[in-house]
């Protein structure tokens, strides 16, 4: 975590933008497994973690944007917590380390929420998306679970993201430390995938190289040969020369900021000549992408570009035809690459899409589309320095969908089905990395990790 003085400066600028009344923060709880004493692994709702930098289970805070008094609400250790766990550091100690003004037990919260509301009092929260978050807090207020949506406050949920969206340059330093982790995941990941191992050997390999360097995954780990499954988590399949293996991955610095790469892998350590085709193509989108990353520039544009360089290169390979540029404003390129390009990235691997996802990719400047494929497009916003996100550019080959549309004549003008019907089981090509807006373009995140068809080859062949 950081230092008081971060948390402190955190809240006096959401106290300035909110303006009046109390906000309230919600931290998460352990979720039990199977039963109480087994929980899954503990993940701290980031918006508190942003604001009071305590990971740990069972807080909540209130800040008053008038007097400025933020209280932390939680509960000292008991000794039957002390014999399990190990001794524990106070409430009051914890609220300290903070910044913060006091500290109470978090069966008062209720009673103080209510005696405020009784006084006049704005309320602000966030939205909840925990099932025992809604009951707790539709509790302290004295509502019936099903109207708690109905108490979200927009200010807040606005406030939060502009304030969040823009990395310090100390978030950015712990940025590069999930990156380093990032980068030995992936390392580790391209030394196991061999041909005779299993799916399972590389992802548990990957998710031990996170816990070796004192991290852990920022979602499940991506890895498949069956890459057209754009989120695959099951890992079945043993692995065999000549197949091809998206591993898409993060690790999550122990701060908390989170990283997130993809690569491409030839197993047996060569690319045979479609695969090499595809990759090269991919790959071209990307860095052509990351080119553009610039302050000012719509991030909907960057995708619309990537798009159509793909569109150009299946177009000269005759899975597509016509004119790319009309292909992909009618959407027909989104057979092959049914995502978008990147998505925000911080504290989560998609940073505060919890609290509204079309906000803190669009802001009030542009209006999400419904057209498949542009729909998925999470980050289409104008760029600004300290934006942290991704670039993501990807070619798959969906039997599943390609039928769909096939069948229905989807896009025939543009997608020659006859050629393609010999690629429909090539699977699926993802490059990714990690970038930072700067003032006059970008950076990409982290050491270097093999991305070249060349240097990937290589590396899989050792």
């Amino acid at each position: 975590m950081f230092e008081a003085s971060t948390y402190i400066e955190r809240r006096r600028q959401l106290r300035d933008r909110i303006g009046s009344g109390v906000i309230l923060f919600v931290g998460n709880d352990l979720t039990p497994m199977n039963y109480a004493d087994n929980p899954y692994p503990f993940w701290q709702d980031r918006s508190f973690l942003y604001y009071w930098g305590l990971d740990e289970p069972g807080l909540a805070g209130l800040l008053d944007a008038d007097s400025g008094e933020a209280i932390l609400f939680g509960h000292d250790p008991t000794i039957d917590e002390v014999v399990w766990t190990g001794p524990q550091p106070s409430l009051a100690s914890k609220a300290e380390r903070i910044g913060a003004s006091g500290s109470a037990p978090i069966e008062e919260i209720s009673g103080r929420i209510r005696a405020l509301n009784a006084a006049g009092q704005k309320i602000h929260q966030l939205p909840l998306y925990r099932a025992a978050s809604r009951i707790a807090v539709a509790g302290w207020l004295g509502i019936p679970v099903g109207e708690i949506d109905t108490t979200i406050s927009r200010p807040f949920v606005e406030a939060v993201v502009d304030q969040r969206i823009i990395k310090t340059a100390e978030e950015i330093d712990e940025t590069e430390q999930a990156m380093a982790i990032t980068r030995a995941m992936h390392l580790e990941g391209m030394r196991v995938a061999r041909p005779g191992v299993a799916e399972w050997e590389v992802a548990g390999a990957v998710e031990g190289m996170a816990l070796r360097h004192g991290g852990r995954l920022s979602f499940p780990i991506i890895c498949s040969k069956h890459g057209e499954t754009l989120h695959n988590h099951h890992y079945p399949n043993i692995l065999s020369a000549g197949d091809i293996v998206v591993l898409d991955t993060g690790g999550v610095a122990p701060s908390g900021y989170a990283g997130d790469i993809t690569r491409t892998l030839p197993i047996g350590g060569r690319f045979d000549e479609r695969q090499s085709v595809i990759y090269e193509l991919v790959l071209e989108a990307e860095i052509r992408s990351i080119e553009a990353v610039r302050p000012g520039v719509r991030y909907l544009d960057v995708h619309l570009a990537a798009c159509r360089i793909l569109a150009d290169g299946l177009t000269d390979l005759g899975i597509m035809k016509g004119d790319p540029d009309e292909a992909v404003a009618a959407g027909a390129h989104a057979l092959f690459m049914p995502h978008g390009l990147g998505h925000m990235m911080g504290l989560d691997m998609h940073d505060g899409e919890g609290l509204d996802e079309n906000y803190v990719g669009y802001g009030t400047e542009l209006e999400r589309s419904s057209q498949f494929g542009l729909a998925s497009l999470r980050l289409g916003r104008s760029l600004q320095p300290g934006f942290v996100l991704t670039v993501e550019p990807g070619l798959y080959f969906i039997p599943a969908l390609i039928d769909r549309w096939q069948a229905d004549g989807v896009h025939e003008s543009f997608i020659d089905y006859d050629v393609l019907d010999s690629w429909r089981d090539f699977g699926g090509v993802r490059i990714e990395d990690d970038v930072v807006v700067t003032a006059d373009g970008n950076r990409v995140l982290g050491e270097p990790i093999p991305r070249s068809l060349e240097d990937v080859e290589a590396l899989l062949s050792e």
